[in-house]
């Protein structure tokens, strides 16, 4: 295994010079365990953390390693290391954090794809499909839509999902596999290159350790069987974890996630609803919220059939929740600028009390 095997590249290599971190080590991030990190190298896997001077001068999330992250590390005893700096991202994938508003939560960083895995049964939705691609978008990562289990259903049905893709989503790859008939694998296979790094997203239970397995050919992740009551997989993986293919290309699992909401994720909404904006153009105010304004070119389009009106009002209402995250975010920064000018005020007082 190589640097490049591991997803290193040029530009990661000229600030590494430039930042004169070449006294250190370098190493990617493959786990996370409460603030101590598994960096690994192409020959090597240390269990590492932050220095002091990195952790308490940390201001967010973003300001911690995650998995996916190049980091300057310094080894101290056998297979222990201290992280020196972090290495600028190329690509953050977040959503906004489950029960806590105005936060988000780093999924992983360093993604040239994101490969969204939703099962051919009870877990295929088409809105969460839009909303995983706002997420790819959003984080200058390229989608890959994979159907899973398509063994569970007739090629019929399959067909029917597949025709239902297209009408709502233009220009992303979409490939339907099994792992019980391994249909598909090689297709996806054929994808995957050397030095590029893969995170697959989506809910439990609908095949992304089982696919990990076959695509590395070893048992590398707990898989669980399918439950008859609820018609999926058993949630397996507690954590995320980077994982080097031997035949090329890195794959990062995830804990499946059961809510994907939306962050600052503008741009993301804009390229995932394309048909819908274009039509934005046309609409006779220029703040136009497509909502219940007259002359609205997307509510008319919607009216006349050209616009899905379930696309429209998933688009709807992932605005709503950008919207609100948005302002949540103002309303938490303005407490905490007031909540600094009080504590600057009483210490103040408290100096001139001493006189």
């Amino acid at each position: 295994m190589t640097y490049e095997d591991l997803g290193y590249n040029h530009i990661l290599e000229s600030y590494r010079i430039e930042q004169n971190l070449d006294s250190f080590a370098v190493g990617r991030v493959i786990s996370e365990h409460k603030e101590r990190y598994v960096v690994k190298t192409p020959t090597k896997e240390f269990d590492s953390e932050l220095i002091g001077n990195l952790r308490f001068t940390a201001e967010s999330r973003y300001d911690f390693p995650a998995v996916g992250d190049w980091v300057a590390f310094s080894e101290y005893d056998e297979k222990k290391a201290l992280i020196h700096a972090i290495y600028p991202h190329s690509s953050v994938i977040e959503r906004q954090a489950v029960g806590k508003s105005g936060q988000v939560q780093i999924i992983a960083v360093n993604i040239d794809y994101g490969m969204i895995v939703q099962s051919v049964n009870r877990d295929f939705n088409i809105n969460r499909l839009e909303r995983y691609l706002t997420i790819c978008y959003a984080s200058n990562v390229e989608p890959i839509i994979l159907l899973s289990k398509i063994d569970l259903i007739t090629a019929a049905e399959l067909e029917t999902l597949l025709n239902l893709i297209a009408e709502r989503i233009k220009d992303v790859r979409v490939i339907a596999v099994s792992n019980e008939s391994d249909a598909g694998l090689d297709q996806l296979t054929s994808l995957i290159n050397t030095g590029k790094t893969y995170c697959l997203l989506g809910s439990s239970g609908v095949g992304k350790s089982t696919l990990i397995n076959k695509l590395s050919g070893k048992q590398l992740m707990s898989t669980g069987a399918i439950s008859e009551s609820i018609d999926r997989g058993k949630h397996i993986t507690s954590h995320r974890e980077l994982i080097v293919l031997e035949n090329g290309g890195i794959l990062i699992d995830n804990p499946g996630m059961r809510e994907v909401g939306i962050a600052n994720t503008a741009s993301g909404l804009e390229m995932t609803f394309d048909g819908i904006m274009q039509y934005a153009e046309n609409c006779r105010f220029k703040d136009c919220t497509h909502q219940h304004e007259k002359g609205c070119a997307i509510l008319e389009a919607v009216e006349n059939g050209e616009i899905d009106a379930n696309s429209y009002a998933n688009f709807q209402k992932m605005q709503r929740e950008k919207t609100h995250f948005e302002s949540t975010v103002q309303e938490k920064k303005n407490k905490d600028k007031s909540f600094g000018k009080m504590v600057k005020n009483v210490k103040k007082q408290r100096k001139d009390n001493k006189f």
